[in-house]
C-alpha cells in the first residue's frame, strides 16, 4: 500500500473499457484528468485508493484519453472511457478526460470521478472529508434491514410516511438515509413536500417534460403527511437511536420542505413538547427567510443550504429559482444564524468551476458575512459536459485544486467545520461562526502567504491513512 510520501511518485495508468463492458488498464498510457475545461495529470496529493462501496461507470460515446509518457502528448484511445462514483464521505477533485462522439448520450445524474490503475489497484482523484461511517453498509446484511422494515411496517401500518420511507425509499431506491431509519441509527429522513420553487438542472426526483435528462433516480413524494405522522417518525427514531439522533426534513424524494412551513413547525413543536431530544435539521434551498425564522422558534437545530456556487449567476443557471432570488438565500442564512441555528452549506463541488479564485472570494464572503458554520463537500451529480454548457460565457479561471481551495477558505474563515454529513449537535448547537455583519474579508496586506498555506495542513483536516475497518455494529 502506498504511503502519502511515495504517492508523490505514483503515476496511475489509463483505465478503459471494451465494447462488452470489460474494464482493463492500459499500461502504455498515463491517466489524464479534467477540471472544468482544463486537462492535466493528477496532482499527487489528490490520489486516493478507490474506497470500498464505490462503483465504476462506463461512459458510452466517450473515448478514453491518456498521456504518452514518451512524447508528452495526449492520445485518444479506441476504447470507452471509465469513471468512478466515489463512496459517501469522499469529494471528487477531477473528472475523467475523454473525447466525446457526436451521438454520445447524456450521462445519468451521478458524479463522475477520474480513475486510474497502479500497484495492483484503482486510484481516484478525491479527498476524504468525513470520518463518519453512517452510510457504510458492507458489514450489515440485507436480511437484517429487511427484517427491520417488515417489523416497522407491521407495527405502524397507518402511518403513510413510515410506509413511504420503508417501501419506496428502502425497498425501491435503496436510499442510505432510509436504510438508517430502518436500522434505527444516525439520521432519520423526514420527507414532507411535494412541491419546489427551484427547477434544478440536476434534480433527482423531478424533471421538466423538455429536459434532456430522461431518467431521475427517484420519484417525487405523492402525498403530504400530517404533523402527527411526521412526529411519530421522529419518536420512532428517538426510541431506537439513543446516542446521536438527527431528524432531517428535505430529502431527495421531495421538493423543498420550506414550501410547507406550517407542517414543519407543527411537527417539530409536537416532538419538542413531548420532550423530544436530538438535532432537528432542515435540508433546503433556503429561499424563505420568514419560514426559517418560524422553524427556528419551533425548535430547529440546524439548516443545511444547498448551492452549487456562491456566485449568483452560476447559482441561477443551475437552480433556476422561481419566485425567489439568491439574495433571499443569503438572508435566510443570516436569519438562521441570528436565531442560533447551525448553518451548513451543502456545496455541490464541481472541479474546475468551484475551486477557482473568483469562487473562493465569493464563498468566503458568503460564509463570513452570513455566519455559516460548516461546509459539506458534496459532489455535483451531473454530466460534466452538460454542466459546462450551462455555464457558457461565465469566466471560471484556472483550478487551484480541492485541497488548496479548502485550506485557503479555512484560512479566511478559521471557524469553519468541514465534513460530508449533517452533524449531531444535540438539541441546540454551540456556535462559533460570527453573527451577520461582524466579519470582514481580510485586506490583501493581511492575507496569508498562499504558497506557505498550501504546504501547511489545518489541524484535523488530513484524514488518516486508509486501513481495514472493523465491522459496524450499529
Amino acid at each position: 500500500m502506498s504511503s502519502k510520501k511515495n504517492r508523490q511518485d505514483l503515476k496511475p495508468c489509463l483505465v478503459v473499457a471494451d465494447k462488452d463492458g470489460n474494464i482493463y488498464d492500459e499500461p502504455e498510457l498515463d491517466m489524464v484528468v479534467r477540471r472544468g475545461t482544463q486537462w492535466g495529470t493528477p496532482r499527487p496529493d489528490e490520489l486516493t485508493p478507490l474506497p470500498d462501496e464505490s462503483e465504476l461507470f462506463l461512459l458510452p460515446g466517450r473515448r478514453a484519453v491518456g498521456l504518452d509518457p514518451e512524447t508528452g502528448e495526449t492520445v485518444e484511445h479506441e476504447a470507452m472511457a471509465v469513471a468512478a462514483f466515489a463512496a459517501p464521505a469522499y469529494t471528487l477533485s477531477a473528472h475523467p478526460a475523454y473525447e466525446k462522439e457526436d451521438d454520445a448520450p447524456m450521462l445519468p445524474l451521478f458524479a463522475y470521478g477520474a480513475v486510474g490503475f497502479a500497484e495492483g489497484r484503482f486510484w481516484i482523484c478525491a479527498r476524504k472529508v468525513d470520518e463518519d461511517k453512517r452510510q457504510q453498509f458492507r458489514h450489515i446484511s440485507a436480511r437484517r434491514i429487511d427484517d427491520n422494515v417488515r417489523h416497522l411496517l407491521k407495527t405502524y401500518p397507518e402511518n403513510r410516511l413510515v410506509g413511504h420511507i420503508l417501501n419506496d425509499c428502502v425497498r425501491r431506491y435503496d436510499c442510505p438515509a432510509a436504510r438508517n431509519f430502518a436500522l434505527g441509527r444516525f439520521e432519520a429522513p423526514l420527507p414532507t413536500s411535494r412541491t419546489c420553487n427551484a427547477r434544478c438542472i440536476g434534480c433527482i426526483s423531478e424533471q421538466e417534460a423538455d429536459s434532456p435528462i430522461a431518467v431521475t433516480p427517484q420519484c417525487r413524494l405523492t402525498f403530504v403527511p400530517t404533523p402527527e405522522e411526521v412526529a411519530e417518525v421522529m419518536r420512532i427514531h428517538a426510541a431506537r437511536e439513543l446516542k446521536t439522533p438527527v431528524y432531517s426534513f428535505g430529502q431527495g424524494c421531495e421538493g423543498d420542505p420550506l414550501m410547507n412551513p406550517d407542517l414543519l413547525c407543527a411537527a417539530t413543536q409536537i416532538f419538542r413538547a413531548e420532550g423530544g431530544r436530538g438535532t432537528v435539521n432542515c435540508n433546503s434551498n433556503a429561499s424563505q427567510p420568514e419560514a426559517v425564522e418560524r422553524l427556528a422558534k419551533a425548535g430547529l437545530t440546524s439548516l443545511r443550504v444547498s448551492l452549487n456556487s456562491a456566485r449568483e449567476e452560476v447559482y441561477t443557471r443551475y437552480y433556476r429559482p422561481h419566485g425567489y432570488h439568491f439574495a433571499d438565500v443569503k438572508e435566510s442564512i443570516c436569519v438562521a444564524r441570528r436565531n442560533g441555528i447551525f448553518v451548513s452549506l451543502n456545496l455541490l463541488f464541481f472541479p474546475g468551476v468551484t475551486d477557482t479564485e473568483e469562487e473562493l472570494a465569493c464563498l468566503a464572503r458568503l460564509v463570513g458575512e452570513c455566519g455559516v458554520s460548516m461546509i459539506q463537500w458534496r459532489n455535483l451529480n451531473i454530466d460534466p459536459d452538460y454542466y459546462m454548457s450551462l455555464l457558457d460565457g461565465i469566466e471560471t479561471g484556472p483550478s487551484m485544486g480541492l485541497k488548496t481551495f479548502m485550506k485557503r477558505l479555512r484560512k479566511l474563515c478559521p471557524w469553519l467545520r468541514y465534513g460530508y454529513f449533517n452533524p449531531y449537535l444535540g438539541d441546540k448547537a454551540e456556535l462559533t461562526a460570527p453573527q451577520p455583519s461582524e466579519w470582514q474579508m481580510p485586506a490583501p496586506d493581511e492575507a496569508v502567504d498562499w504558497t506557505e498555506a498550501a504546504d501547511a495542513e489545518p489541524a484535523g483536516e488530513e484524514p488518516a491513512e486508509e486501513a481495514p475497518q472493523q465491522a459496524e455494529d450499529r
